[in-house]
């Protein structure tokens, strides 16, 4: 980077990652954070492709996350009605500000400063985005959550998180992260993107990827669905029968097979009335950016339920008589498509059996 001292600082997510090249202001010297996630786009023609690839209309009001220094902000004015950059970077939102004062672009220019993930978002109609890479999952599933729903995003993303977003089954990077983000859109590989395209430059490449959000979305309990997925993908290469053989998984459902037939019973309400999850946000609470899926196969003592106990072993029996009317014992988490999860879930809470 010229003019300027690389600082070690602790992580913050959050942070700006976007704009980029030379302008003035920027070979002044300021100082990028590689542990904030700063890396900035210098391509002029990296650029202009993921501008022409976003496909931005004359009227489209356009949401940058990390804006940077601005060269993408610029880009993304011309194109569109207007942009809303939420930075975090006290620095760089000064930079901005500079960069587009008294131009014909500055009164179609917003800038918000905050952590873009506790920010409440605006309408917008696109994201456009080379985001710090720490918070690309709670950011895909917050955007993924907004109300109302925008067009599409187009998003810079660490290239083996990106390939884990676009994963179809059988891929080795098909994971939780892939069907989850897959239910509620579609989701395209557009662009890898090297590392040197970037200053400071990172350490790995880079993918961009669209996002085009599902309207309307599948019919599912989204805490539901995410409760099997998660235990799918525990050791995805296993079959669904060893899986759902493990002591642990037969405690969870039972454990929550039991309590609803309280609650029905007590209350008299049918499992099917139950109120539809939507919080679409609770897909990505837990997820870690690349070890979310790891296929776990160390020694499990606990792998086979204890047949002594007839109340378990009964509804041991009712699981595997689910898994069997599907034709689901021998298949594995790693290569069942959207639909089959779907069916899955479906022949479960038929039989009474949830998964939150």
């Amino acid at each position: 980077m010229a003019g300027g001292k690389m600082r070690r600082d602790k992580p913050h997510r959050g942070a700006s990652a976007g704009g980029g090249g030379s302008n003035p202001h920027f070979q002044g010297g300021i100082s990028f954070h590689k542990s904030k996630g700063q890396h900035i786009l210098k391509n002029p023609l990296l650029v202009d492709s993921i501008i022409q690839k976003a496909g931005i209309k004359s009227t489209d009001v356009i949401l940058e996350i990390g804006p940077g220094t601005g060269n993408l902000t610029k880009k993304l004015l011309e194109a569109g009605k207007s942009v809303i950059a939420v930075e975090l970077d006290p620095r760089m939102v000064l930079e901005l500000q500079r960069r587009f004062q008294g131009t014909p672009l500055s009164n179609r220019l917003k800038v918000i400063q905050g952590d873009v993930l506790k920010c409440d978002l605006p309408y917008f109609d696109i994201c456009v985005a080379n985001i710090p890479y720490q918070i690309s999952s709670p950011l895909t599933f917050k955007l993924l959550a907004h109300r109302p729903l925008f067009r599409a995003a187009v998003i810079m993303f660490q290239r083996e998180f990106a390939m884990r977003l676009v994963a179809q089954p059988g891929d080795t990077l098909y994971c939780r992260l892939s069907v989850n983000t897959q239910l509620l859109a579609r989701v395209s590989h557009l662009l890898k993107v090297g590392k040197n395209n970037f200053r400071p430059p990172p350490k790995v490449d880079s993918s961009v990827v669209r996002i085009e959000p599902r309207k309307p979305l599948a019919p599912v309990n989204f805490k539901e669905w995410d409760g099997l997925v998660r235990i799918c993908f525990n050791r995805k290469n296993k079959t669904i029968g060893s899986i759902f053989r493990q002591k642990s998984v037969l405690s969870l459902l039972e454990k929550n097979y039991r309590t609803l037939q309280a609650l029905q019973l007590a209350e008299n309400v049918p499992s099917e009335d139950m109120e539809m999850a939507l919080d679409v946000s609770a897909l990505g609470e837990t997820f870690g950016d690349l070890s979310m899926d790891a296929d776990d196969e160390k020694d499990d003592d606990e792998m086979e339920v204890d047949d002594g106990d007839a109340k378990r072993s009964e509804f041991k029996e009712k699981v595997l008589a689910v898994l069997k009317e599907g034709k689901f014992e021998d298949k594995r988490s790693s290569k069942l498509t959207q639909a089959d999860f779907m069916h899955l879930l479906s022949l479960f809470n038929k039989a009474g059996i949830h998964f939150s």
